[in-house]
């Protein structure tokens, strides 16, 4: 089942349950996925986006919350923390796992490999097939960091 059809069908179950702030977030959700598909039909896609899209828009989606919960939690708002902590929940229910420490350095070690990488200069290289092969698996702020030593290291 792809994931805009899981979103659909969470959709639905949280009307039935009439769980409220769980719908919000799935509406949310869904209304990312639509502007993204009539972006993508505007540039002349007829199809929308695919999954790898939509697993991109949910993990942006994620981090934006995250920077939410640190910005009001440094300003002492706890309850809107909880909410968008709460959003996250929600959002990463359709996001794959995340990735172990090793097997984020595993799958880098792949990438170099994969990609040839030899200097700092093939960093966007490696750093594009870790976002095709692990979007919503990983930090990628993070992983950029890890690869740049790698590669630094070589």
């Amino acid at each position: 089942m792809d994931l805009r059809t899981r979103v659909n069908s969470a959709v639905k179950q949280a009307m039935k349950d009439k769980d409220q702030a769980r719908l919000s977030t799935l509406r949310l959700i869904n209304a990312a996925i639509k502007d993204r598909d009539i972006a993508a039909r505007a540039a002349g896609n007829e199809t929308g986006v695919d999954d790898a899209q939509v697993l991109a828009i949910m993990d942006k989606m994620v981090k934006q919350r995250r920077e939410s919960v640190k910005t009001f939690e440094e300003g002492g708002r706890l309850d809107l923390a909880e909410n968008e902590q709460a959003e996250i929940e929600v959002i990463q229910e359709f996001l794959p796992r995340t990735l172990s420490e090793k097997e984020v350095d595993k799958a880098i070690d792949q990438a170099v490999d994969e990609v040839g990488a030899q200097s700092i200069r093939d960093m966007g290289r490696v750093m594009g097939v870790l976002k095709s092969k692990y979007t919503g698996q990983m930090d990628f702020g993070a992983a950029g960091a890890r690869v740049k030593d790698r590669l630094a290291g070589t």
